[in-house]
């Protein structure tokens, strides 16, 4: 019967040692390896699990922004006092901040209209619910021309006694020789009317439309 029986080859026991060594030391290492036995920067992100990691473990800047996935965070995660500011916003402040300037360089006696701030650029003053300009034209004019002069700038000819009462005003000098104002008088004759003129004095009289004098221009309000 021993004649019967093949000799074992010594590769065998040798073959089942390992795999018992081998078995064994997968049991040992899923039992004894944890976290703090794994080095730092040993096992690469692509190997972790979604989820197996909590943001509380994480410190900060050791996530970088490019490694986020689109809309994994959202406004209410982000401290608002760690932003920087937005280009587009420093410009709309600067931008408002210019305009505030250029408003109140350009205006004076900043007054309400229809509930809002509004006021008269430079070199007109506000008067009776208008902008009316400092100083007179430097050049006489009918009054025809110098309406539509007014008109173009989007303003008119005063009436007669507003512009009597505005030469009361400091600093105010109507031209001498009178000036024109936006009232008429009709005389007989197609387009033979007389135009309402007040002199320096307050005084008002009356001129033929195409006899020449000086003027100003009651302007609207600005906002």
């Amino acid at each position: 019967m021993l004649r019967g029986l093949r000799r074992q080859s010594p590769a065998l026991p040798i073959a089942c040692v390992a795999l018992f060594v081998a078995l064994g030391g997968s049991v040992f290492a899923a039992s004894k390896i944890d976290g703090r036995s794994i080095r730092t920067a040993s096992l690469p992100g692509d190997r972790l699990v979604p989820g197996s990691v909590p943001g509380n473990r994480l410190r900060p800047g050791d996530l970088p922004g490019n490694r986020l996935v689109p809309g994994s965070v959202t406004g209410t995660q982000v401290d608002a006092e760690s932003l920087a500011e937005v280009p587009s916003a420093r410009r709309a402040e600067t931008a408002r901040t210019a305009a505030t300037a250029l408003n109140a360089e350009n205006a004076e006696n900043a007054e309400r209209l229809n509930g809002h701030d509004a006021g008269c650029r430079v070199e007109t003053r506000a008067f009776a619910g208008a902008c009316w300009q400092v100083g007179h034209s430097k050049t006489a004019r009918t009054a025809p021309d110098a309406a539509v002069i007014c008109a173009a700038q989007g303003g008119e000819l005063p009436g007669a006694l507003e512009l009597a009462a505005f030469a009361q005003q400091a600093g105010i000098t109507l031209a001498v020789g009178d000036e024109w104002s936006g009232d008429l008088t009709n005389f007989s004759g197609l387009d033979k009317y007389g135009v309402a003129t007040v002199s320096a004095s307050s005084q008002i009289a009356l001129a033929v439309s195409t006899d020449t004098r000086k003027f100003r221009c009651v302007l609207p309000l600005v906002g």
